[in-house]
């Protein structure tokens, strides 16, 4: 049985466009930032939520094979130039909205649309796999907490956005672009593989003491049953400047 949407806030999109746009697209319940921390766990607890993951890949149309990794699949993105702002202080949530995405190490470079929730309760994803989207429930990159931004892997026409977000490695640099044209700088601290059974609601949604982001498309084995990729790739950086 399908929960209700949350109480408050409107839907981002319906269920039924996101439907049209999206092949690999499943459930995930997300949760709003909380008054306080242990409002979040608790909450997270109650609503059991943590067995639903975000599949964000193919667009539309029946089920075909996901796009091959070619032989040599990355163009590097220079570093980014540009003002980087100190972090924050622990109270402060006055940084700019992010408007771009660069990732140097997979030749990502990308601007990001506002995503919501839906209908039903679920994350809106991007409605094309050429772009990321931040989900405007979460902290802004750079203000403590864990700012999600998620992306399509790959549909029937093309690689998506992330599709190499799994190569990925610790120690490597992701960039965000904000709108007062600052640049924040995350250090990534673990890149992981879930199923979308066992999605880590708490540790992707839940508090952080300081600045982070969360990096999400699905991935694994894919289903040619149901048209859906079985896992979820997580990113996880801290800010470093």
């Amino acid at each position: 049985m399908r929960r209700r949407p949350p109480a408050s806030g409107s839907p981002a999109q319906s269920d039924d466009a996101q439907a049209r746009r999206g092949r690999h697209i499943s459930s995930i319940r997300v949760v709003r930032r909380p008054v306080a921390s242990a409002a979040l766990i608790a909450g997270l607890l109650v609503a059991g939520i943590a067995a639903a993951g975000l599949s964000v890949a193919s667009q539309t149309g029946k089920a075909a094979a996901p796009v091959r990794p070619p032989v040599n699949p990355t163009k590097l993105v220079p570093i980014p130039h540009g003002t980087y702002a100190a972090p924050p202080p622990a109270a402060s949530r006055t940084v700019a909205e992010p408007v771009s995405l660069l990732i140097p190490a997979i030749g990502v470079r990308t601007r990001l649309v506002h995503l919501g929730i839906t209908s039903g309760g679920t994350l809106q994803v991007p409605g094309t796999t050429a772009v990321a989207g931040w989900y405007t429930g979460s902290p802004r990159p750079g203000e403590p907490g864990g700012a999600v931004i998620a992306g399509h892997i790959d549909s029937r026409q093309a690689k998506g956005v992330f599709y190499l977000l799994r190569l990925l490695r610790p120690g490597e640099r992701v960039f965000v672009r904000r709108a007062d044209g600052t640049l924040a700088a995350f250090q990534i601290t673990v890149v992981r593989s879930y199923p979308k059974t066992r999605f880590p609601t708490s540790a992707v949604y839940g508090p952080t003491p300081d600045a982070q982001i969360r990096l999400i498309t699905c991935g694994g084995t894919f289903d040619w049953t149901t048209g859906h990729y079985l896992s979820n790739t997580i990113v996880y950086a801290s800010l470093v400047s």
